[in-house]
């Protein structure tokens, strides 16, 4: 399933693989498989917080140092800031999650489920239309041409 999805549909969600094999054959073609980490049974609770923490720090929030979007648009995720053509927006910080986001995958397309999992807490889900809402809101600051809905299936951020 995982090699499915990286290798057809270019999904780079984090995977980690919690098993009961002890062998050496099987690590192997999980990270064959591209799976970003991988722990054996039995494990503490705590080391799988802390590996999640890793990869959350490794594939997400690397991104907090001001990203330049376009000739004239430089987001700043740290402060919740765009600056466009010289002048400072202020972005709540969802807003920001999801733009990190689009900007970690570049060029991708994201589904609006991948945004409800990688960006909302299970007890805060928000509907499709929420969803619509905050991308609707993003054009207006960063340009519509930015990002595109591809139809049934998610959105792709255009950074050149």
């Amino acid at each position: 399933v995982l090699r499915t999805a990286r290798n057809d549909y270019k999904n780079s969600t984090p995977a980690i693989i919690l098993t009961a094999y002890q062998d050496t054959k099987h690590l192997k073609e999980s990270f064959e498989s591209g799976v970003d980490d991988y722990i054996k049974k039995p494990f503490d609770l705590e080391e799988l917080d802390q590996r999640i923490l890793k990869l959350c720090r490794q594939f997400s929030n690397e991104q907090d140092e001001n990203i330049k979007i376009d000739n004239n648009i430089i987001f700043e995720p740290l402060s919740c800031k765009i600056s466009k053509d010289s002048k400072i927006i202020s972005i709540s910080p969802k807003v920001r999650d999801i733009l990190k986001y689009f900007c970690t995958h570049k060029n991708k397309i994201v589904s609006s489920e991948e945004l409800l999992q990688n960006i909302w807490t299970y007890d805060e889900m928000p509907t499709d239309a929420t969803i619509r809402v905050y991308i609707k809101n993003l054009r207006e600051i960063i340009g519509k041409d930015k990002i595109t809905t591809i139809r049934a299936v998610g959105y792709k951020f255009e950074q050149r």
